[in-house]
């Protein structure tokens, strides 16, 4: 969302100011006081501009039988006063938005220095049209009501192809517009479809409804644009133009749903009275067997129970990023505190994820292919400080009768020997180069070599370039590997499973 059209509320003045400036005036004295109310809120007035000396047919232009020939002859202002209208809205701190009916208009909207420039649902594909707004620099709102989604397409790559800053609009062509028929839905379809476009709502609808702001709201809507009119002896209102009093309520209706909806597109912040009611329901960790000082403490010599005490660690705390270290003995059932004096706090993410962030990017150097889908496997057989000379990266691309896994061994690295009573696997090198020692006999190997091995050989890799291996091979089963160094087997805590790792 660009900060141009972020929570911009415009008010469409249409030809409600009756062609009288007096009374134009009047609304932007009455939706000044409105604005006022809500300073969260970026508010626009918007005018229309139909040059009628060549918008309309000259067989037409005296026809006042046709109602709506009428009606744009009788609201007409010339330009002197709608310069008057924009500067005064500008003055009570509106921005500006003009519709352009016709090519005259967009050169008079461009000249006067309308903030935003405006294409009406029934222009929506007037090319002739669309072709000279497209010279503008001004930002471009569309609505859409009407349009198909193939018509919408188009003038949506027509718009962005050439760099313009747009904004569309769901919008329903019927005054006013029916609840059943407002389609608020096509704002999220819209939303989905034009991901990282402003999609707003430019609606009809009865001026007494005030739940289809919060609706749309909800939906991802955040630009409106409503009729706005002022009653007067003189002036009545159309059915779907809102009064300065109906416009407070729709705006506290809106206010109340951006509130409602919160954040978006991100995690929103945990509050203090959210955490302090959920940690009363958490379990805290109590030590299994005694625990002597300078021990790991770890979900192996500890269990969760409830109640938990103020300052004891949870199990939420027990993740396989964060693990702990007595500084003091613990006895059988005693509450294990995160304290100073009671425990040293170890994090591990992020070590994780740098590691992460350096295998996609040698993946990204070996130009591999691999599947975004699937878990990395990181063996970190001697503790995750000493990844970088000891450990692979693995993800398995599928485990069934047969195997496909790509080993990422990263400069430098080694992985320890070890052997498999039940598989046999052969490496494919696609990319670097792989010293593998089998049996103790050393085979240097580079791009394209193979190699088999067979259950029961003692295998070790290495490597000072970087490499990537495939391996095809039978099943693997989690409880076939047998490492030489058994303190590695010993090591329950020697893997980090990744799902979300690929941004």
């Amino acid at each position: 969302m660009t900060k141009n059209f972020d929570k911009l509320f415009i008010l469409e003045f249409a030809n409600n100011h009756m062609g009288d400036v007096k009374h134009g005036l009047t609304m932007i004295k009455e939706f000044a006081k409105v604005r006022s109310k809500f300073e969260q809120f970026t508010f626009a007035v918007k005018f229309q501009f139909r040059d009628l000396d060549t918008f309309i047919h000259p067989d037409f232009k005296k026809r006042t039988d046709l109602k709506y020939v009428k009606r744009f002859s009788e609201t007409r202002l010339t330009r002197e006063e709608f310069t008057l209208l924009k500067n005064e809205a500008e003055k009570a701190g509106f921005k500006t938005v003009c519709t352009a009916f016709d090519e005259a208009s967009v050169d008079s909207i461009r000249e006067m220095n309308f903030d935003f420039i405006k294409i009406a649902s029934c222009s929506f594909t007037d090319w002739p049209l669309l072709n000279k707004i497209v010279e503008t620099d001004l930002p471009i709102i569309a609505s859409t009501a009407g349009s198909t989604l193939e018509q919408i397409d188009n003038v949506v790559s027509f718009f962005k192809n050439r760099d313009k800053e747009l904004a569309i609009m769901h919008c329903v062509g019927e005054y006013p517009t029916q609840e059943e028929n407002l389609q608020i839905n096509q704002i999220e379809f819209l939303n989905n479809r034009y991901q990282n476009m402003p999609i707003g709502f430019s609606t009809h609808e009865e001026p007494d409804n005030f739940d289809s702001v919060m609706i749309a709201v909800a939906k991802g809507a955040n630009l409106f644009e409503k009729h706005v009119a002022v009653v007067t002896e003189k002036y009545d209102k159309n059915a779907y133009s809102c009064t300065p009093e109906q416009m407070t309520q729709w705006l506290i209706s809106a206010t109340r749903a951006f509130n409602m909806c919160g954040k978006v597109g991100t995690r929103h912040n945990l509050s203090e009275k959210e955490a302090s009611d959920l940690r009363r329901f958490k379990r805290g960790v109590f030590a299994t067997t005694k625990i002597k000082k300078g021990q790991t403490i770890d979900r192996f010599n500890t269990f969760p129970a409830w109640p938990p005490q103020e300052g004891q660690i949870l199990a939420n705390d027990m993740s396989k990023y964060t693990h702990f270290v007595a500084q003091k003995d613990f006895e059988p059932n005693e509450a294990i505190f995160d304290s100073i004096d009671q425990t040293q706090r170890v994090e591990t993410r992020e070590k994780v994820w740098s590691i992460v962030q350096d295998v996609k990017k040698f993946l990204g150097q070996s130009g591999v292919v691999y599947p975004g889908e699937a878990k990395l496997e990181i063996s970190h057989h001697y503790g995750i400080d000493n990844f970088k000379e000891t450990g692979i990266t693995m993800i398995t691309v599928v485990n069934r009768e047969y195997c496909k896994k790509l080993i990422i061994v990263l400069p430098g690295q080694t992985h320890p020997e070890q052997y498999h009573k039940l598989k046999e696997e052969t490496f494919l090198v696609l990319y670097g180069r792989l010293n593998l020692l089998l049996d103790g006999v050393s085979h240097d190997l580079t791009r394209g070599n193979v190699i088999t091995v067979e259950p029961g050989v003692r295998h070790e890799l290495a490597t000072t370039t970087g490499c990537v291996i495939e391996e095809v091979s039978s099943t693997h089963y989690k409880d076939d590997s047998y490492y030489t160094d058994e303190t590695i087997s010993q090591n329950p805590s020697r893997k980090t499973f990744i799902t979300h790792w690929i941004d």
